[in-house]
């Protein structure tokens, strides 16, 4: 078993952080093994997006640990950082930028030579159905594909761990299913470690695990039928409402 095999993807210790008197993430641990897709599922309120700027690297935690694949996020940033790739629920393309041209600007931050970014645009942008769109303006795509592209950029640079923040939001319902069975079927092709945060009940049911937050604490960490049977419910919804009385 080599090192990266036996090192977690990602890796949470206790992790805290607040803002005065409010804890918006407390003592949360969790591990991801790579190829493995975790559900962060909780209400709106619970913590999820703070978690995701903390994994981010945007804030610092008040205390506890946070490694990516083994690199400690606040003693080695720029390795812990360069194996993430996000796509954040605000979308965050330049719309006047063609579908490439966002694509070689990403590539660029992350010190890709030309060739390589070429290669790679090509790949990916034919794996997720985008080739014929490469010079077209992101502005001239449909909300799915504008997420389909903010994927392409996210795993650009070879990734180990995507998060994936509330990245369904605003998609219509073919848009929503379409994305998560690419994220399903990406993550087990490339043993990318997948952390997909959501309050939507429906897309948690192929995940491996599923980790229950509410007012920044983890109530569960479990498989979807170990959420249900432990909760005596019949459904993750029904569980999950039980444990956070969510609306």
């Amino acid at each position: 078993m080599t090192t990266d095999e036996r090192t977690p993807a990602l890796l949470l210790d206790k992790v805290v952080k607040s803002y005065g008197a409010i804890r918006a993430v407390d003592g949360v641990s969790l591990t991801a093994s790579a190829g493995e897709f975790i559900a962060l599922l909780g209400p709106n309120g619970a913590g999820k997006t703070t978690l995701f700027q903390l994994l981010s690297g945007l804030f610092v935690p008040d205390s506890g640990r946070i490694e990516i694949m083994g690199h400690d996020m606040l003693r080695d940033p720029v390795p812990a950082l360069a194996m993430l790739g996000i796509v954040f629920q605000q979308p965050t393309l330049d719309l006047e930028l063609s579908v490439a041209g966002n694509l070689l600007f990403h590539a660029g931050l992350h010190g890709l030579p030309r060739a390589v970014a070429n290669s790679r645009i090509e790949a990916e942008l034919a794996r997720l159905g985008l080739i014929d769109r490469a010079h077209d303006k992101a502005a001239q795509l449909s909300g799915g594909n504008r997420r389909r592209l903010e994927l392409v950029r996210a795993l650009l640079h070879g990734p180990r761990v995507l998060l994936m923040d509330e990245a369904t939001v605003g998609l219509d319902p073919g848009s929503r299913s379409d994305l998560l069975k690419l994220i399903l079927s990406l993550r087990a092709e490339r043993s990318v470690a997948v952390l997909w945060a959501t309050h939507l009940c429906d897309e948690v049911v192929d995940a491996d695990r599923v980790v229950v937050l509410h007012h920044g604490r983890v109530l569960a960490d479990a498989t979807p039928a170990q959420l249900v049977a432990s909760a005596g419910a019949a459904t993750i919804e029904q569980a999950f409402l039980a444990m956070t009385g969510a609306q």
